[in-house]
């Protein structure tokens, strides 16, 4: 865990690609630094997919939201992605306003995160399955 006075920064290392990241304080130009180098740290070790715990972050300002959209770029450049979950209601109305809610993945948890991005990796069911038209038997 990595703290600051004002924020702190866990790390859940899911499996080698998957890693979710609690993080708890206000997330803002003086704290943004921190979460972005944990961020920039589990790209660097190979954890693409990453998923960000906001339940304990009241506030954010346009330099946490920087931080966020950054690393959802970084993700993207290794084919990984960025979701977040949990965010609270001052947090998430902030997302709204900016639009980031609409591009980046919103989760009420972690664990609906998580399972979001298992069900994406998996093989699209429809692609495998019998052809439209097509009939058992024949």
């Amino acid at each position: 865990m990595v703290r600051t006075d004002e924020l702190s920064v866990e790390v859940s290392v899911i499996d080698p690609q998957v890693a979710v990241v609690a993080v708890q304080g206000e997330l803002d130009t003086e704290t943004g630094t921190v979460l972005h180098h944990q961020l920039a740290n589990q790209l660097v070790h190979g954890r693409q997919h990453l998923v960000v715990d906001l339940r304990s972050v009241p506030f954010m300002d346009s330099s946490g939201l920087s931080v966020l959209i950054r690393a959802g770029n970084d993700a993207k450049r290794v084919e990984g992605s960025l979701r977040l979950a949990a965010v609270s209601p001052e947090v998430l109305r902030l997302l709204d306003l900016t639009g980031i809610s609409v591009t980046m993945p919103v989760h009420a948890s972690p664990e609906e995160a998580l399972f979001a991005l298992a069900a994406a990796a998996l093989p699209d069911a429809a692609a495998s399955g019998p052809e439209a038209g097509d009939t058992p038997g024949e």
